[in-house]
């Protein structure tokens, strides 16, 4: 179903609807007027149709409405479902009236044909209504994805040209690249030509020259006993820096035996003190603990040792910690 033939038929439903509407208006105020002439004082028996009047107007209100709200895919709530009803009822009873306080069955029944087509017939055309627009929302969402599908369809059109483009240019300039460097090494073969050929030349004029032949050679041997000079040097240097790295190597490692011992010496005094018979004032307390960080001591000793709690000397070994990690990257610069 396209939207012409959705318009069509909700073109359809509003003018059958109104014209039951209005049917319903008219049989409903020519049915209910005499039984309120009855039942009204004579003075005021004018005032007979005002009351399905009423009653027709707030059938409109709902019929429309409803038809506004449905097509906006919205939803009154209770309220209009209780007037709907409400009106409804109204003029069923007042249509039926006459008849029933006669007694006549028939006329009840004929009487409540158009109220009831009237109830029937709002219920029916709000649902028809909601169908109708959850029929429009579910097309326009089915264009609104074949739209997207359409666009995605072209950009990945238009970034499969491109790409193609890129490519087609990656190779061109690839293409263009080899060529450079083919022409480049050709030069460069001619250049390593040229060379060959002109040290060909000098080598045949230092052949015929014997004099520079002499003086060249001694130049080589000052130079040869320059060079193994520089080497004895490097050597004799390389030779002290692996003296000094190596002493720097064994005054660390006494360094960290001595560190070590360290340790082991005030853990063992730590361990040997005991737990004390009060808890330590707090500047002793966090010496004690930080010397029990630095011997490896556990957090459950420390804490013994202490007097403190174990939670205390945990944040105490966090301190020390975090003090440590901060201060090794500058160590480390």
């Amino acid at each position: 179903m396209n939207r012409v033939q959705i318009r069509s038929s909700e073109r359809a439903l509003s003018v059958g609807t109104w014209l039951i509407v209005g049917g319903a208006m008219l049989y409903s105020v020519l049915t209910v007027t005499p039984l309120m002439a009855a039942h009204t004082p004579a003075e005021w028996r004018w005032t007979a149709p005002i009351l399905p009047l009423v009653v027709d107007a707030a059938v409109v209100i709902v019929v429309r409405l409803d038809s506004v709200l449905a097509r906006l895919g919205g939803h009154g709530g209770a309220w209009p479902v209780a007037l709907r009803w409400m009106t409804g009822t109204m003029t069923l009873a007042l249509n039926i009236g006459v008849s029933a306080l006669a007694g006549d069955l028939v006329g009840v029944a004929v009487h409540s044909v158009a109220p009831l087509l009237l109830i029937v017939t709002a219920e029916a055309g709000l649902a028809y209504r909601r169908a109708l627009t959850a029929a429009v929302l579910a097309m326009e969402a089915r264009k609104r994805a074949e739209q997207d599908a359409r666009e995605r369809a072209a950009a990945e059109r238009e970034e499969n040209r491109l790409r193609a483009a890129r490519e087609q240019r990656e190779h061109e300039a690839a293409i263009a690249r080899e060529e450079r460097e083919h022409e480049e090494r050709l030069a460069r073969e001619e250049a390593d030509r040229q060379d060959r050929i002109r040290r060909e030349e000098a080598e045949r004029t230092a052949a015929a020259e014997w004099a520079e032949l002499e003086a060249r050679e001694r130049r080589e041997r000052e130079r040869e006993q320059a060079e193994a000079e520089r080497e004895r040097l490097e050597r004799q240097a390389a030779q002290q820096c692996e003296l000094q790295a190596q002493e720097q190597a064994e005054r660390e490692r006494r360094e960290r035996v001595r560190e070590q011992e360290r340790m082991e010496r005030e853990r063992a005094a730590l361990l040997a003190a005991g737990p004390p018979p009060v808890k330590l004032p707090e500047e002793q307390a966090r010496a004690t603990v930080a010397a029990a960080f630095a011997a490896g001591v556990p957090v459950r000793v420390a804490a013994e040792l202490s007097g403190w709690s174990v939670g205390w000397a945990s944040a105490r070994y966090q301190e020390h910690r975090d003090g440590n990690a901060a201060a090794a990257p500058a160590l480390g610069r």
